[in-house]
This record gives C-alpha cells, sequence and structure tokens, in this order.
C-alpha cells in the first residue's frame, strides 16, 4: 500500500511564499485523496508490490484511476521534498554545471521553467528532467508526468512544480506568475542535487 510521505517541515515553515493553510489543505486532502484512491485502483490487481515508478513506465496499460492518482501520488510525493524552509538561491557543484550547459545559465533556466509553468494550460506540472544525462524543461497537464509512457516529455523529474489551482489559489488567486515566483525562495536546491546525480 502506498502511504503519504512524511513531511520535513512545518505547514507554516514556507510563509510567506506558500500559505501554511494551503499546505495544509494541498497535503492533508490532496494529497492524502490520490494515496487513498491510488490503493483502492491498484488493490488486488498486478500491480499491487510494484514501485510507483514501475506504475508510471506502463501507464499505458492501466486505468484512468492508476494514470490520474498514480501521477498525482508521485508528483506531490516528489514536490513537498524539493522545498524547503531553508530553500533558494542557486545550485551549486555538478548540478550548476549541467544547467550552465543545458541552458547557457542558471536564470535561463529559470526563466524557461517560469514560462513552462506559467504556459500550462489549466492545471498541470512544470518539470526539470534529466534524460540520457541532459537536463531539459517542460510541462504536462493534469497530475501527468514523465515517467509515464504517454506524454510527449521522457525522462527523471528531479524538479517538479504544481500549477494547479488549488496549489496557490488561496494566497495567490489567479496570479500563477506571483506564485511562480515565490516559488524560488523555497526550492531545496540539495534534494535537487540528490535526485540529479540518482538520475545519472
Amino acid at each position: 500500500m502506498f502511504t503519504l510521505p512524511e513531511l520535513q517541515y512545518e505547514f507554516a515553515a514556507l510563509e510567506p511564499h506558500i500559505d501554511a493553510r494551503t499546505m495544509e489543505i494541498h497535503y492533508t486532502k490532496h494529497h492524502q485523496g490520490y494515496t487513498d484512491k491510488l490503493n483502492a485502483a491498484v488493490e488486488g490487481s498486478s500491480l499491487e508490490g510494484n514501485t510507483i515508478e514501475e506504475i508510471m513506465a506502463h501507464v499505458s496499460e492501466e486505468s484512468t484511476a492508476v494514470r490520474n492518482n498514480g501521477g498525482g501520488f508521485y508528483n506531490h510525493s516528489l514536490f513537498w521534498s524539493v522545498l524547503s524552509p531553508d530553500g533558494g538561491g542557486e545550485p551549486t557543484g555538478a548540478l550548476a554545471d549541467a544547467i550552465n550547459e543545458a541552458f547557457g545559465s542558471f536564470e535561463e533556466f529559470k526563466t524557461q521553467f517560469s514560462t513552462a509553468a506559467a504556459t500550462q494550460f489549466g492545471s498541470g506540472w512544470a518539470w526539470l528532467v534529466v534524460n540520457d544525462g541532459q537536463l531539459s524543461v517542460g510541462s504536462t497537464p493534469n497530475q501527468d508526468n514523465p515517467l509515464m509512457d504517454v506524454v510527449g516529455m521522457d525522462g527523471t523529474p528531479i524538479l517538479g512544480l504544481d500549477v494547479w489551482e488549488h496549489a496557490y489559489y488561496l494566497n495567490y488567486q489567479n496570479r500563477r506568475p506571483d506564485y511562480i515566483e515565490a516559488f524560488w525562495n523555497v526550492v531545496n536546491w540539495d534534494e535537487v542535487a540528490r535526485r540529479f546525480e540518482a538520475a545519472q
């Protein structure tokens, strides 16, 4: 059975960038809901015992419930881990070098990632992924992610930003660009770097 990952910080720890009420609802209602529905969708099936990554890799063979709720479970689990009250700034080391190589500069990467997040129509996610050792940026609709065999973006996600309205509407209303800008203040670059190394 899949379980909600334990947050490494309090709901209020990311304020003022992400408010406590949004965090509480997002984590205890939305992510818990995806977790419960994913468990219900895989219970008694051949998917029992599979990792979420294994399920995502063959999600085209599964039901809409597995795709939507499996994506919601995976995406949010990654999202919480790449946020930190001590975040922000810029990455260093191998990740910084890879970003500079792929995008020309950290600022250009931020611009491309922010644009992917801002222009994702409706609900969805923006991603930084590793594919064959190379970094790229893109977005997916709904709860899709680049691990799925049904989206046009391939790679292992190492940074994701939730741009569903439930992720920001209490504090930012329709001002998605303001939420995206605030996100950069809480990015946990140590965790992103760890995921980058693991994906190599």
